[in-house]
């Protein structure tokens, strides 16, 4: 089988390929027919988790397929993600981050402002990079450079092959997974890394049950200029109806979550762009001076997400697929990065120990593994967006004493960053 040859000697050099009459970018792939494909790995959907997982498991050698139906496509995403220290380390791992770091601001405190009408409020909390070491807490990126360079570099990777469009089906044995794509392939490979989102296909053709839910919530994101320097501060202003978040950007720039009730969210979108740039100013307090140049606004309803279990029989969950929390304290991609970060991880151990990659005990350890993580880390989210927005006197009190505790006991804020930036649990 592919997987028993020895990765660690195998070259990974730019190449070039003839266009496959299925619209397949590479032809590396072993191919029984011009309709069918085998491959080591097999890796469903084109979003970031997706593609750093096809990018890092083309380092152990393996021959890698992704099914990716918008890669040719421009990335219309405007959203931000802030990556923590743990996923800026595990680029630098794939050789990759110095290509990204020019898009991206570097986090060195986070602040927490309360701004709630309640009566038990708490103080607001500097959170210093400084405090644990000389690097910050991480680096806030837009996400179309992140997988506008994903993209780029995995396109001249000989053992990746790209298929731009979505699977439609998924069926799994005791050896092996095999898939039918929308265009007529059809394919088999030893694992497959589900990254197609939170309506995970293969998700739920692994039998994998979720629990999910949703909040009186809606998230608005932006980004915009303003007349004076951020100096690195990201801010969190809490409201009532939840929290309102400026992560720094390249030059005088930030980028915007505002998470308000929907009736609310829908009169923000109503604004003019200079109507809600004053709005803005005026909630943030005037801390970054004049607003101006907002991009066009999106929004999305704040819902959570956790799979029951994270893997099945030859199947890894990665992304969304796996875990969907509320875009606070700069969770969720990260969590997404340390999935593939553990896929990587248990893999590589396989080929080395001439294990079946798709194995139950890689699997098994996944599943185990990242449940350490993923669970606390979405309890902790999940208790502090509910004490914003519910009207729960005893629960309001434990926040505000929380956040005093935090800013007041030093060893205690130091630990809870640590846990932010890099937890020692569960993580691979």
């Amino acid at each position: 089988m592919a997987f028993q040859r020895d990765p660690v000697t195998r070259h990974l050099g730019r190449c070039h390929f003839r266009r496959h009459s299925h619209a397949m970018s590479k032809a590396r792939i072993t191919k029984e027919s011009e309709d069918r494909f085998t491959c080591d790995v097999l890796v469903a959907g084109g979003g970031p988790a997706g593609l750093l997982a096809a990018l890092a498991l083309s380092k152990t050698g393996l021959e890698i397929t992704v099914c990716a139906p918008d890669f040719k496509e421009p990335v219309q995403d405007k959203r931000t993600t802030a990556l923590m220290q743990g996923s800026v380390k595990f680029l630098e791992t794939l050789d990759i981050w110095d290509v990204l770091k020019a898009d991206a601001a570097p986090l060195n405190v986070m602040r927490l402002v309360d701004r709630t009408s309640y009566r038990l409020k708490a103080p607001t909390v500097d959170f210093r990079a400084d405090e644990l070491g000389p690097e910050p807490f991480g680096w806030n990126i837009p996400n179309a450079p992140l997988v506008t360079t994903l993209r780029n570099i995995i396109a001249t990777l000989c053992n990746i092959t790209i298929i731009d469009h979505p699977i439609q089906s998924v069926d799994t044995s005791a050896t092996s997974v095999s898939v039918d794509v929308e265009n007529g392939l059809r394919g088999s490979a030893s694992l497959i890394v589900a990254a197609d989102g939170r309506n995970s296909l293969c998700r739920r053709r692994s039998g994998i049950q979720v629990n999910s839910w949703s909040y009186p919530q809606t998230a608005i994101v932006a980004c915009f200029d303003h007349s004076q320097a951020h100096d690195n501060v990201s801010t969190e202003f809490h409201f009532d109806a939840g929290p309102l978040t400026v992560v720094p950007l390249p030059g005088r720039r930030s980028s915007l979550v505002w998470i308000e009730t929907p009736e609310q969210a829908a009169n923000l979108r109503a604004l003019n762009s200079d109507e809600f740039a004053e709005r803005l100013e005026q909630e943030t307090d005037g801390s970054l001076g004049r607003i101006s140049k907002v991009t066009t606004r999106s929004s999305f309803p704040i819902t959570g997400l956790t799979a029951r279990r994270f893997s099945a029989a030859r199947t890894l969950l990665v992304g969304e697929a796996a875990h969907v929390i509320p875009p606070i304290g700069a969770q969720g991609l990260n969590l997404g990065f340390r999935d593939v970060a553990l896929a990587y991880d248990l893999v590589k151990l396989a080929i080395e120990e001439q294990r079946d990659p798709g194995g139950i005990r890689v699997t098994d350890d996944f599943d185990r593994q990242r449940r350490r993580d993923v669970l606390p880390r979405t309890v902790a989210v999940d208790i502090l967006n509910r004490s914003l927005f519910q009207q729960f006197l005893p629960l309001q009190g434990a926040r505000g004493l929380g956040l005093t505790m935090l800013e007041h006991i030093g060893p205690l804020r130091r630990f809870m960053m640590r846990q932010g930036i890099g937890p020692r649990m569960g993580v691979p």
